[in-house]
């Protein structure tokens, strides 16, 4: 045995590291949902304004990036990287807090739990598309399982809500925002490997300052706000909108887009657990359930993520 084959079992590789990257950012997405809802406040109790919370993050989040971009002397991003910057810009940095905030106030964080548990598939249908990277068909059907799900979650709690049998124009939103922000990761994956994770972000955040600085002025509060929505909008600015791509984007590079948004499988049960002690919702029975059948359409999903290999030689 050589040296470097006995040094081999030590070294992590890509694909094992891509997928703790992702981890790491999904425990900080899943704290997402209840901080944004404690940030926006409900319907009977508003807090700060969806689209104040949505300008604010980006600013927030812009004013870091642009510190750390100086610091490192970061290239400018190249003509091949802008386009997909621009993806990630419309779908992190704008469409899905923004629609994210707004469905917040109608529903709970559990609820959008089952919801945004659709994200790992979406992200991979996205990945497959735009990426031209190839999946099986059980993965199409698993998709399909997960989407159904889903619209059936949504049925049985508007009719529980008393409006008949028909779909909450609030998941509607929350569909949207799923849609949203799997564009936005798979924009972020594609420049992230001549970019770097850290500067993809960065980059998308800055790029925004012109949009979001303007936005987080002209809808700035004007009635007290609780002190606890404020902290809210600075994690959701300084974690969810910044430092978790670092990870985030990063695991998406090094282990795969399909793969790693599988990670997510974890996420709508951080959020549904952390949403007990910070917004002082209860566990339903119904959520569990429908978290649980759609984290299994993602578990199965990933396994049919990757095309089959073809046989080996003898």
């Amino acid at each position: 045995m050589t040296q470097t084959a006995a040094l081999q079992p030590h070294r992590m590789s890509d694909a094992k590291l891509g997928l703790w990257l992702g981890l790491l950012g999904v425990v900080v997405f899943g704290l997402t949902l209840p901080m944004t809802r404690l940030a926006t406040g409900t319907a009977d109790a508003p807090q700060l304004s969806p689209w104040f919370v949505t300008w604010a993050r980006a600013a927030l989040a812009g004013g870091l990036s642009a510190v750390y971009l100086l610091a490192t002397r970061s290239r400018l991003p190249a003509r091949a990287e802008r386009g997909p910057l621009l993806l990630s810009l419309a779908g992190n940095a704008i469409g899905f807090p923004l629609l994210l905030g707004w469905a917040l106030r109608h529903v709970t964080a559990s609820h959008a739990a089952v919801i945004n548990a659709l994200l790992p598939l979406a992200t991979a249908a996205v990945a497959a598309w735009l990426l031209h990277q190839r999946a099986r068909l059980g993965f199409w059907l698993f998709a399909v399982l997960g989407s159904g799900l889903v619209i059936a979650y949504s049925l049985i709690r508007a009719a529980q809500a008393g409006h008949g049998f028909g779909f909450e124009w609030a998941d509607a939103l929350l569909v949207g925002a799923v849609i949203a922000a799997s564009l936005g990761y798979v924009g972020g994956a594609q420049a992230t490997p001549t970019l770097g994770a850290e500067r993809v972000i960065s980059w998308v955040c800055v790029m925004a300052l012109p949009v979001s600085v303007p936005g987080a002025l002209l809808t700035w509060p004007s009635q007290p706000v609780a002190t606890s929505a404020w902290l809210a909008l600075l994690y959701v600015g300084v974690f969810s909108m910044w430092a978790g791509f670092f990870a985030w984007f990063r695991g998406l590079a090094l282990g795969g887009a399909l793969r790693v948004s599988q990670t997510q499988l974890l996420q709508p049960f951080i959020s549904i657990l952390a949403a007990v002690p910070l917004l002082g919702e209860t566990l339903d029975p119904l959520t569990l359930m429908f978290a649980l059948a759609v984290v299994a359409t993602v578990f199965m999903g990933r396994r049919m993520a990757a095309p089959p290999r073809p046989q080996e030689r003898a």
